[in-house]
């Protein structure tokens, strides 16, 4: 069986299990506790880092961008990235801004600090960074909505895994309650119409030891 190495919460793997499901490729999950730094795990990825997923074939493949690039090489039947160069582009333009900038600014200022911090026994939060969280989510909650002034889904008329990298991030911030929806209407419409998905839905059953998610966490209305 096909086998996907991951970790609550962690937006790089939810990105793969998301582009697994849209693909309607089965496979399993196992939780990788990257801090313990397992012999086993270091022999598959060095960099000691998930999502790590192995093939059924026995090939191994490290880091959510080239698992997903590769996914679209080998089952081209479900496209997750467009038809032409300009849609490619313009996606892997969007999906870097998520997992690069994104998570920089935002993701690990929060779920970093208040969660994996927790986690991983490494201190409290660091206050500076987590009120920079939040001051930085509001300026890509409206990029979402000029997107999606013009565009039915973030890169263009498709859903694609410029949607998934960003609502894989989002999802994590939302487990803990710290994203403003209230306050940007059209980013939260998007991220309904993402959750409404059965490929997206699996995520929102996952429970992190412990920590309870926020009261809307599941629901199709945010």
């Amino acid at each position: 069986m096909r086998t996907l190495f991951h970790l609550w919460l962690h937006p790089f793997s939810r990105k793969v299990r998301v582009a697994l499901a849209e693909k309607k490729l089965d496979f399993d999950l196992k939780i990788e506790k990257i801090w313990e730094r397992r012999t086993e795990f270091l022999a598959m990825n060095p960099a000691g880092s998930v999502p790590v997923l192995i093939e059924k074939d026995g090939t191994i493949l490290a880091n959510s961008q080239v698992i997903c690039e590769y996914l679209e090489e080998v089952y081209p039947e479900v496209n997750l990235l467009g038809h032409d160069p300009v849609q490619r582009a313009e996606a892997r333009r969007l999906i870097s801004w998520f997992d690069v900038k994104f998570n920089r600014e935002v993701t690990d200022n929060l779920v970093g600090e208040k969660l994996m911090k927790r986690l991983m026994k490494r201190g409290e939060p660091h206050g500076p960074s987590v009120r920079a969280g939040h001051a930085n989510i509001h300026y890509h909650l409206d990029y979402i909505g000029f997107l999606t002034e013009k565009r039915k889904w973030l890169a263009g008329d498709a859903f694609s895994l410029a949607d998934i990298a960003a609502a894989s991030h989002f999802s994590a911030i939302d487990y803990i309650g710290d994203v403003p929806w209230e306050e940007h209407d059209a980013a939260r419409l998007w991220y309904e119409k993402v959750k409404m998905r059965d490929s997206f839905r699996p995520l929102l059953s996952d429970r992190i030891p412990d920590v309870e998610p926020a009261r809307h966490y599941e629901d199709i209305a945010s």
